[in-house]
């Protein structure tokens, strides 16, 4: 019965996002802090629960409490140092901040930092054993490739489209600094090294298949999202930059739905496939 529950509340939030997914094609017309509320909050408390199952409720809060210190130490730095993102500004389309940083940006890294931590599990078939040997390298490799695939993906629409934050500086990115994707990789790779030596040599808690294969249908989904995105006509198809360069909406939201189903459908896939079909 407390697993059927656990499985409920999972479904759940897996299909409040997908609401939020769908409400972003009414942007304009639904505030813009519900949709972002609906992007972020679901993934972040879905980690918790889906968390709390494999390493219990300490292990999970062990993984939370480093992706919230790494994130928001590097995020603050980079507000105002530029290191190592880059020179950027957050508006208001966020909601809350604390000393210039989002709150829901903080618990974007916790959702998404563990849904790309469980896709990287299965894929390198992981899941339901102790972390040992090379691995406690690999895994936080891995997973950071996977976690800055996420952003390659939505970095330049939330950027340039819902105007979330202003890169000062520009960027060849569409205006977005190669900087960012490498302290993306860097801020990722830090907070799953230091979680990948805490559970190190440690038993987690089996788990079905079925459990495993709801975070890696959430990590899909968030692919799946980015081909919905459409731009209001109110831009006229034309972005600009802080430096005055001018990139074309379409050119941006066709590259991230490129991304989404090159760079992040391909892991869901195989990781699907591995959890699926374990060696015997």
């Amino acid at each position: 019965m407390k697993n059927d529950q656990g499985r409920l509340w999972l479904s759940t939030l897996l299909l409040l996002y997908l609401i939020g997914r769908i409400l972003q094609l009414f942007a304009g017309r639904v505030p813009n802090l519900i949709i972002v509320a609906f992007h972020v909050i679901p993934p972040a408390l879905f980690a918790a629960i889906h968390g709390a199952r494999i390493y219990r409720l300490r292990g999970i809060l062990v993984f939370t409490g480093l992706c919230l210190g790494v994130a928001t130490f590097f995020e603050s730095a980079s507000l105002r140092t530029g290191f190592p993102f880059g020179h950027d500004r957050f508006t208001d389309l966020m909601g809350p901040k604390i000393s210039g940083l989002p709150v829901l940006l903080a618990l974007a890294w916790v959702g998404m930092g563990y849904l790309s931590w469980v896709v990287s599990l299965a894929l390198l078939g992981d899941e339901n054993k102790p972390l040992s040997g090379r691995r406690i390298v690999l895994m936080p490799l891995v997973a950071s490739f996977v976690m800055t695939a996420w952003d390659l993906s939505m970095e330049a629409v939330w950027a340039d489209v819902d105007h979330g934050w202003v890169w000062l500086d520009g960027g060849s990115y569409y205006g977005v600094p190669i900087s960012n994707f490498l302290g993306w990789f860097l801020t990722a790779y830090v907070f799953y090294q230091l979680f990948a030596l805490y559970i190190r040599n440690r038993e987690t808690i089996p788990s079905r298949t079925s459990h495993w294969s709801l975070a890696i249908l959430f990590y899909a989904l968030c692919a799946l999202g980015n081909l919905l995105m459409i731009a209001p006509s109110s831009l006229g198809g034309v972005f600009v930059d802080a430096t005055g360069k001018r990139w074309m909406i379409p050119s941006i939201l066709w590259t991230s739905r490129l991304v989404s189903i090159f760079l992040m459908i391909p892991p869901s896939l195989i990781a699907w496939f591995k959890i699926s079909n374990p060696p015997e």
